[in-house]
Parts: C-alpha cells; structure tokens; sequence
C-alpha cells in the first residue's frame, strides 16, 4: 500500500470519533464493483474531510447491479443521498424525473479545459452538466501472455476472428478447456459487452427513433457471441459471469482472453492473490476487417447531486475533491484519470504503459450506449434476449427481434 494511502487511511481512522460533531453531514451512494475500490474512496473521502472538518460524510456501496435503483427509491423517500455515483446511461431519465441537479453553472473553465472531452459524456445531457466524470472507463481485451507464447500465438488479436482463432490454438494446446471469459449474466454488464461487439461490427442501437440492433452490425454481434460459447471457446459459466468473476477465472489462470473493465490490469497483473501476475497483457478490443480497427464500450460514471440534498454546495465541494487530478492521479492503479495532462504524469504512466497506450486506443472510440430515458426499459429487453440466444432458446435474430418488440421505444 502508497504511504500516501496510509496516512489517507490514518486520518480516516482519527476522524471516525469526531464525525458525530461534525456541522454537515453528507451522504454519499457508491457501488462496490469495480473501478475505485471501497478502500480508495475511504481514503480518498479521509483526505476531504482532514481538509474540511465541519463536513463529515457516511458512505455506502451497493453493487452496480442496485445503483439505480437505489437512488430512484430514495428520491420517494425524502432522499437518503447527497451525492450518488451513476452511469452514462442514466442522466437523460435523471434530467427527465429531476433526480439530480443542474451544476452547468458551477463548471470552471479550468474543468472545461483540463478534462478530456469524451468525459464529458458522462454527465451532459440537453446542453446541461448533471455532475463530474468520475470513472473515464472501457472495456479491454486481457491476454495471459504466457500461455499465448505455449500456444505459438505470437501477437495479441487483432480483429475478433483473430480472437476466435487464438483462442482455439490455446484449446488445441491443451492449455485451458475454455480460453475466453466474458460477463454475459442477464444484467447491464452483457450489454456492456455486446455494445462493444456490436461497435466493431458497424451496428447500431436506433435508426429514426425505432430500434436497430436486430439487423446488420447488432445481429452480427449476437451470432459472435453465441458461435463463440458453440464452439467450446468462451467459457460456458459466462452466460452467469458478471465483471469479478471473469477476473477471478482470468487470474486463476483458468482462462487465456478476457474482456474487461480497466481496474482488473493491476489487480490480475501485480496482486498477490493473482497466479498470472507479470503474465498479464492487454490491449484495446479488436475491431472488424473492413469496418473497425478498434472497438469499444462508453463505461464511464460520474458523480452528481441528488435534488433532494439539503446540502448542495458541501456535496459540490466534496464531488470536486473526489475529481480532482490530484486525487484521480494519486489512484490511477484502478481507474484512469479524467484529466488530460495526467497521461503525461509519470506518477499515472510508470508501470502500466501497456494500459496507457491500449486507452489512447480505446478511449477514442467508446461506443454509447443509447442516450434515452427508457434506456432502463431497453437494457432489460437486451439482456433477456441476449440470455436466451446464449442459452440455446433462440435464434440471435428471434432473440433480438423480441428485444427490440419490447425495448419501449
């Protein structure tokens, strides 16, 4: 652990007897997933309240899988939350239902400039800013180098044929019965994944207003994923996997390709629990001979201010500590920062200049998925229609003509 950490951690000790007497209180909605571990943050939170010690803030972590829910169910309640972590999918229904507060005017020109344009995605919608981007994040294509070289594979795929063909030399070799795993449970996290297929094939969510993904470049994306579990080659158990268990299976060693988000790189390459660590690889997702060269997911989340806050601007202050390059700079081991000067920092860079260069890749083609405020509808037609071509219950193309029947558009 960084002295730095440990001194967070020390201050977060020594504050927990004087929290009570604090002026403020805040509260602050995070997911326990990914990204920023629940330590970071109580580090990161330690340091904003050494510095503001009127302000004490209570922190809770859900799984990804209840983050919205969680919010929306407080806002009926009286609101439980100052501050709330949420998707890129979620600002235009958060806009729409007055979930969270319009902070356009509190933006500096020091943030509009110093962050990366792409980030601000994250948290506009309709000309107004909802928040700060938090977690600038893609999903990327882990190799386990090692076993690549056993197999006479000499270089990272390219495109997701070469995937499909890497990964079956692996299977040959007798290395591993399954070489890929991927997070195909029915929940966002599959369709964190399809989007990424469906980016490299050219497809598109919505056409005119009315669903798309079940013809051309979405239906392409399907048919992949699903040849992929026929042909032995993605791990079966993925049709239940969700982002931590394709890092458990990837750094047992039990799997030679795995897509996922940034935070797994240094957990999987350099944790002592890792039985692949030195042996990690990763590069952006393949693309489509003659329609990608790269493919990519928009997996960012920022942080926002619910209406019902009682106090606004405490909740600005600590969003602006949580965003702050030198926080963001001091914990870039699981989640790159938002600034783009920090990618020219050594203390960002050193030790994972793999990473870097697969996000000057990736980064620069994330994929969204559709800004709309029926996205939750949608996401859950996707998910059941993706579950059942996964799971042999349907044609990819029936599953996805059901999906779009039922995605509320």
């Amino acid at each position: 652990m960084k002295p730095t950490r440990i001194a967070a951690l020390m201050a977060a000790t020594a504050l927990t007897g004087t929290a009570a007497f604090a002026d403020t209180e805040l509260n602050a909605l995070f997911m326990a997933q990914a990204a920023y571990s629940e330590e970071d943050i109580r580090a990161m939170t330690a340091s904003f309240e050494a510095a503001n010690p009127d302000v004490s803030v209570t922190l809770e972590f859900v799984p990804y899988e209840g983050l919205h829910d969680k919010t929306v169910l407080s806002m009926g309640s009286g609101g439980a939350y100052d501050v709330v972590l949420f998707d890129v999918i979620w600002p235009a229904e958060y806009a729409r239902n007055g979930v969270l507060v319009d902070v356009s005017d509190k933006i500096t020109d020091e943030m509009t400039s110093g962050i990366l344009p792409g980030a601000w995605t994250t948290v506009d919608f309709d000309g107004a800013s909802y928040g700060l981007p938090w977690i600038l994040d893609t999903k990327y294509l882990f190799y386990n180098k090692e076993m690549l070289a056993e197999a006479g594979v000499d270089a990272p795929p390219a495109t997701w044929d070469d995937l499909r063909a890497a990964a079956q030399k692996v299977k040959d070799a007798g290395l591993v019965e399954y070489p890929i795993a991927m997070s195909w449970a029915q929940a966002e996290a599959a369709v964190c994944d399809y989007t990424t297929l469906l980016s490299a094939y050219g497809g598109d969510f919505i056409t005119d207003g009315q669903p798309a993904f079940q013809t051309g470049g979405g239906l392409e994306a399907l048919e992949y994923m699903t040849a992929s579990i026929e042909d032995g080659l993605t791990n079966p158990n993925s049709r239940e996997f969700l982002e931590e268990d394709v890092r458990a299976v990837f750094q047992n060693g039990d799997a030679a390709f795995a897509l996922n988000w940034t935070y797994m790189y240094n957990l999987a390459n350099t944790g002592e629990d890792s039985a692949v660590a030195g042996k990690v690889g990763v590069v952006a997702a393949p693309g489509v001979s003659g329609v990608s060269e790269h493919s990519a997911v928009n997996g960012s989340m920022g942080l926002g201010i619910t209406s019902t806050s009682e106090h606004p601007d405490e909740a600005w202050d600590y969003i602006v500590h949580m965003t702050s390059q030198p926080v963001q700079n001091a914990y870039a081991r699981l989640s790159l920062p938002i600034w783009a000067s920090s990618y020219s920092d050594p203390a960002v860079t050193e030790g994972q200049e793999e990473l870097i260069e697969a996000a000057g890749k990736g980064l620069a083609v994330m994929y969204p998925r559709p800004m709309t405020a029926n996205y939750q509808e949608m996401s859950m037609a996707l998910q059941q229609g993706i579950q059942e071509a996964l799971l042999g219950m349907a044609s990819p193309a029936e599953a996805l003509e059901g999906a779009a029947e039922n995605s509320g558009l």
